[in-house]
């Protein structure tokens, strides 16, 4: 896959013929956490005419629900696309296996008394969940990640706390494996940066969502079971979008508008080939296709 140069696409309209599903990421191609992006709408409304199938795989750290509620108040309404699937979901459903003997081992072992490191927008997580939430991490078993606290903040403003979390022996688990998102004009750090310096530090961690194989194999199911030769991934991270869809063997765009817009476009305001080649390859993430946007 490496010495495939990805081709560069103005639009889906051109490849669209050759797959039946596209699986979508949100933050960075569908919207910038306030507004769509420019012919996005047409977009999703092109490949409903066309009979294709569409699902959201977002990592966001909250229950499908919720990511449904915040898509239509920025105007993506549910008749667009066919089924959303987030991060937040995919916890979520873990979480209510917890502590169960066909559980996977880490839940089946999970103690009860839970701390969240993330903000109250989150809070979805612990619907019928039975798990107690702790304000002091000090009485808990074990943290579930889903955001820093406030825009603005760092990981490392959090540092001491995970160090003691990590003295504690305190499993951790990431509902949102992203670094950074964009939002509106701005790059913000997300749980997966949390996660990395809580391994860093010698934490355990485990992850829900992209690039992590389960979620893939939970939103072909939703999509009915696609062939994987007719499903075509579309992300603007190459670290969790790219990688991801690589590693579940399924052809993937990359979107170049997002988190990596200023690394990946020119002077001209052009996409750089071979500045996304050098980025692919240290990243070990190869797109299929390169574009500006999810646009038709």
């Amino acid at each position: 896959m490496a010495d495939i140069e990805p081709s560069q696409i103005d639009g889906l309209a051109g490849i669209a013929d050759r797959y039946d599903a596209f699986i979508v990421d949100l933050w960075g191609v569908v919207h910038d956490g306030k507004r769509p992006y420019p012919g996005v709408l047409d977009c999703f409304a092109a490949l409903k005419r066309a009979g294709k199938h569409t699902l959201l795989l977002s990592n966001a750290p909250r229950r499908a629900h919720a990511a449904v509620g915040r898509l239509n108040e920025l105007g993506v309404t549910r008749a667009l696309y066919d089924a959303l699937l987030t991060s937040g979901e995919d916890t979520w459903l873990s979480l209510r296996r917890r502590g169960q003997a066909d559980a996977p081992p880490f839940y089946r072992d999970l103690g009860r008394r839970c701390f969240l490191f993330g903000a109250a927008r989150d809070l979805s997580l612990f619907e019928q969940v039975d798990v107690e939430r702790v304000a002091d991490i000090g009485d808990a078993d074990f943290i579930l990640c889903t955001n820093l606290y406030d825009y603005g903040e760092t990981p490392a403003n959090h540092e001491a706390t995970l160090r003691a979390a990590v003295a504690r022996g305190l499993p951790m688990i990431c509902a949102n494996p992203d670094l950074v998102v964009v939002h509106g004009d701005t790059l913000e750090y997300c749980a997966g940066a949390v996660a990395e310096l809580y391994e860093q530090l010698g934490g355990r961690v485990v992850y829900h969502g992209k690039p992590h194989a389960p979620i893939y194999a939970r939103a072909r199911a939703l999509l009915g079971g696609a062939a994987p030769e007719r499903v075509l991934c579309i992300g603007d991270s190459l670290r969790t979008d790219i990688a991801g869809a690589n590693a579940a063997g399924l052809a993937s765009l990359l979107v170049v508008g997002g988190i990596h817009r200023a690394e990946f476009t020119a002077a001209d305001g052009r996409v750089d080939p071979a500045r996304v080649a050098a980025a692919a390859s240290a990243a070990r993430a190869w797109p299929t296709f390169l574009g500006a946007g999810f646009v038709w």
